[in-house]
């Protein structure tokens, strides 16, 4: 097993670290930079675009002919995590959800003409877009298949869909949706996925709704959905293959947020660390008490469990496989790591840490989602248990 990165991954690698160092770091002190919602500000956000399109480290997981870089899984991972060392970084090479799901699975198994027109406006920074799947109860959660309201009924080669959905990231800023409706009662097949535009009529944002915070760029909105028409031809793959749509995009969106995820778990640990090494009390440094120094060697151990779990589940997407059981278990982990990166830094921390003087108390509003978005830990732990019926002691077999 090797685990050094290929020549031309670990260049980006370098170079998306230095960029982060010299350019977005510094953004985080000055309260200027933040929006309303407490993420970066539009012409900002721009601005910094254009640096990192510049320097070739833009849209790293699309084509090299569609503007992209053409890493492969195992190269994202190395990269986003690189990336998140800071809050805006993500958002700044466009490797930010939902657009990065978004442009992974319409990059998958969308037609040539359905990428032109629905992809590279995506890809380019012109247009930002939304996956439109979770509704209020008794509607679609964390089982779509079976609890789907929202319909699309065809007549002649027009789709009309009818319904709510709530809870959909990004809806307000964005211009190209991903949408997912009934389209029959077929426990398998009674799903199929569309794409429509913010201009089109039939639809509305009904409220973005209040959360926790912060948010990404458009919020979490809910949607009413009363007489939308959506042309055949802008139906992704077959009728009835919404569900493979959704796994082909939530199998790489689930990992890509680990990835990020260790990014911010490694900067508050390294906020704590620069912390304790310069704090005194009681004659000496805070890092030279050993309860600091567990605190900080089981968080930085729960951070290298989980780079090996996403790297393994990166490895065998890249082969191929799905790999909804090494994706489910590096979810749960690294939700679970980020949340005790941040905590124990807020600890180390002490009051600095729970105040505003210091970005751990946003990172901590940020971490909860965590163990809730794209399948709550709990619905994971459920599909690993199903694996472990299935497969016994070959739950753990190697290759």
């Amino acid at each position: 097993m090797d685990f050094t990165l290929p020549p031309e991954v670990e260049d980006y690698r370098k170079r998306i670290r230095a960029f982060v160092a010299d350019h977005i770091l510094p953004l985080e002190d000055d309260p200027a930079s933040y929006d309303e919602h407490e993420n970066i500000t539009e012409d900002l956000l721009a601005e910094m675009r254009g640096k990192a399109r510049a320097e070739g480290l833009w849209a790293l997981s699309m084509p090299k002919e569609r503007g992209g870089q053409g890493l492969d899984t195992v190269g994202m991972a190395a990269c986003y995590e690189e990336m998140a060392r800071s809050i805006f970084g993500p958002v700044i090479f466009n490797a930010a959800a939902p657009d990065d799901g978004n442009m992974v699975v319409l990059n998958k198994v969308g037609t040539e003409d359905q990428k032109e027109r629905w992809l590279q406006p995506i890809i380019d920074g012109k247009v930002r877009s939304s996956i439109v799947m979770t509704e209020p109860h008794p509607g679609a959660g964390s089982d779509p298949a079976g609890m789907m309201q929202t319909t699309a009924t065809r007549e002649g080669d027009t789709w009309t869909i009818r319904g709510y959905k709530w809870f959909i990231t990004g809806a307000e800023a964005a211009q190209h949706y991903i949408l997912v409706a009934r389209t029959s009662d077929d426990a398998r097949k009674g799903l199929t996925a569309f794409m429509f535009e913010r201009d089109q009529p039939g639809w509305e944002i009904t409220r973005r709704i209040p959360i926790m915070g912060p948010e990404e760029h458009g919020g979490h909105c809910e949607m009413k959905f009363y007489d939308l028409e959506i042309p055949d031809e802008n139906r992704l793959l077959e009728v009835g293959d919404g569900l493979k749509v959704v796994q082909i995009r939530l199998g790489t969106a689930r990992l890509t947020h680990c990835m990020r995820w260790l990014g911010m778990a490694k900067r508050a640990l390294e906020i704590a660390g620069d912390y304790v090494s310069e704090r005194e009390a009681f004659g000496q440094k805070l890092i030279e008490r050993e309860s600091i120094q567990m605190k900080l060697g089981q968080a930085a151990m729960a951070i290298h469990t989980g780079r090996l779990l996403v790297m393994n589940a990166a490895w065998k997407i890249d082969q191929g496989d799905f790999a909804r059981k090494e994706v489910s278990m590096a979810k749960v982990a690294v939700a679970d790591t980020l949340h005790l990166a941040v905590d124990s830094a807020i600890q180390l921390c002490g009051a600095k840490g729970y105040s505003k003087d210091t970005l751990l108390e946003w990172m901590y509003r940020y971490a909860r989602q965590a163990r809730l978005v794209d399948g709550a830990s709990e619905v994971h732990e459920m599909v690993l248990a199903r694996f472990f019926g299935q497969e016994g002691l070959d739950f753990w077999q190697w290759g």
